[in-house]
């Protein structure tokens, strides 16, 4: 259930609607808006009489939320979402780019990648340094060397860093190293590293489990955000289906639908998708001009050399022309590139 509170309600008449929640045993979440503010009420609500809430002063409206996830819907925040880490905004007008290696491989690596997506325009520095392979043979990152890499790379160079972590183990250490958790596809339905990482308050991007439903991939956030950390951004990286000509199946059709069931911000990652290099400059173009706030792209030096993903990552030239595209694009569809 959603709670509206009417324009020019005091803070004292808004502390009597919390108390009341409280005294039933239901927990209350407040999203201030910049024209209204809006408290989500999580719990058993059978405890409470819908009467006492409406007679309230403060009280404009209740609407009930029909869906599992309800911090997610786009009822609790009808304007949409953005937020800050440091001085990048995700969500809003501006496209978020990241950009950076499959797999942190050595500081050298990720200096090149560094330096060449952020003369494009990416703010995010993204690499592995753990790696989940599907065979337990294959490299399997750096692990905390590599996000020492990361982080000592990204402030050379201005930008923030995204990491994938496997464990609520890895968040204390991780934490120090990183702006952004990325929960990856094999991790998207392992809800106690999802309620971990909502009470860690750490920025996350939430990736889409390779055969969840967008409802499913919702109340993965919920997980989240029911720990008090709003700050998600959902990340469309293909699903599994029939097709073979590709890694994944790029659901581009999540972007719009996505915009229409949450206020969450949604970045599209067309690397994985494609699983190879050639399509991922459609792809992209696709998920931008279907209304998805950013990119997430893999970048190598050399990918013929790359210890894991080869096949999907681009060259720096070819990140350059790409990211060329799409800002000219940004300028059709009232986006902004950012510099």
């Amino acid at each position: 259930m959603i709670i509206v509170v009417k324009p020019g309600a005091t803070k004292e008449q808004v502390r009597e609607i919390l108390d009341q929640l409280e005294q039933h045993g239901l927990t209350a979440h407040i999203s201030e808006g910049a024209e209204r503010t809006i408290i989500g009420v999580i719990g058993d609500k059978s405890r409470l009489s819908t009467d006492s809430l409406e007679v309230l002063p403060a009280v404009e409206k209740l609407v009930p939320i029909m869906e599992s996830y309800k911090l997610a819907s786009k009822a609790f925040r009808p304007e949409g979402m953005s937020f800050a880490i440091k001085d990048v905004t995700i969500g809003g007008r501006e496209l978020t780019m990241m950009a950076g290696p499959c797999s942190v491989e050595s500081e050298e690596q990720v200096e090149t990648v560094a330096q060449a997506v952020r003369a494009c325009g990416a703010k995010i520095l993204r690499g592995g340094a753990y790696k989940p392979r599907t065979s337990p043979y294959a490299f399997q990152g750096l692990e905390r060397e590599g996000l020492k890499i990361l982080r000592r790379v990204a402030d050379r160079n201005g930008l923030l860093v995204i990491s994938e972590i496997t464990s609520e183990n890895d968040i204390a250490f991780a934490s120090e190293y990183v702006d952004m958790i990325q929960i990856g596809a094999r991790n998207a339905q392992n809800f106690r590293l999802l309620s971990a990482v909502g009470k860690s308050g750490i920025p996350v991007l939430l990736k889409r489990g390779i055969a969840e439903t967008i409802d499913e991939w919702l109340g993965s956030a919920e997980y989240i955000m029911s720990e008090g950390n709003y700050k998600i951004a959902l990340c469309e990286r293909g699903i599994r289906t029939f097709e073979t000509a590709t890694r994944s199946t790029l659901d581009v059709s999540a972007v719009p639908v996505l915009k229409d069931k949450t206020h969450l911000p949604v970045i599209v990652d067309p690397s994985h998708a494609a699983g190879k290099a050639r399509y991922v400059p459609s792809l992209s173009r696709a998920a931008i001009a279907a209304g998805a706030d950013g990119l997430i792209i893999e970048v190598h030096p050399n990918p013929k050399c790359a210890l894991s993903d080869a096949a999907q990552q681009l060259t720096p030239d070819d990140y350059k022309n790409l990211t060329n595209e799409i800002r000219a694009m940004s300028t059709i569809l009232g986006r902004v590139y950012p510099e």
